[in-house]
């Protein structure tokens, strides 16, 4: 389990062989690391900090979102997602921008705010942020390998069309 520290981009996570509790504990360490712990988390100087919600602990909150995926809109029921975890250390790796080629980073106005977008062309991932209403810092509100439909219709490649002059 350990050995999952070590991993660097694009290197994928170790997780099938674990147990769940193995597997979540694995996880943690990454989450904990990288994000959690990390008092430097900030995308160009922008602090990133976790969505929010009534009666629900911030950081929990925060790493399900990045380890599970919506399986069930209409109960809103979240289940383990392989693909986002055996991922989530490139998310640190990708706010630093340690990554310079093949790289789209651009701000769009979508129905629900401006979201800015980081999007690895090569690996076809991509990580949300949504600026806070002071603009001085982001959410993070999400960070997924893109697959299927996603991919399959260019989602990304139509956002970076109407992106925003400037990054927001």
């Amino acid at each position: 389990m350990p050995h999952n520290l070590i991993k660097v981009y694009n290197e994928l996570l170790d997780l099938l062989a674990y147990s769940e509790s193995q597997r979540t504990e694995s996880l943690k360490r990454i989450f904990n690391r990288d994000i959690a712990e990390n008092l430097g988390f900030a995308f160009r100087t922008k602090k990133i900090n976790p969505t929010t919600a009534e009666g629900e602990d911030t950081m929990e909150r925060f790493f399900r979102h990045l380890t599970t995926k919506i399986t069930d809109k209409s109960i809103n029921k979240r289940e383990f997602d392989i693909s986002r975890s055996k991922r989530l250390h490139w998310i640190k790796f990708h706010i630093e921008e340690s990554k310079k080629d093949n790289m789209k980073v651009f701000s769009v106005q979508e129905p629900q705010g401006v979201r800015t977008y980081i999007y690895d062309v090569d690996e076809q991932y991509v990580i949300i942020l949504e600026p806070m209403r002071n603009k001085e810092e982001y959410y993070l509100l999400t960070a997924y390998y893109m697959e299927g439909k996603d991919a399959a219709r260019n989602k990304m490649d139509k956002k970076y069309k109407r992106r925003l002059d400037a990054l927001v």
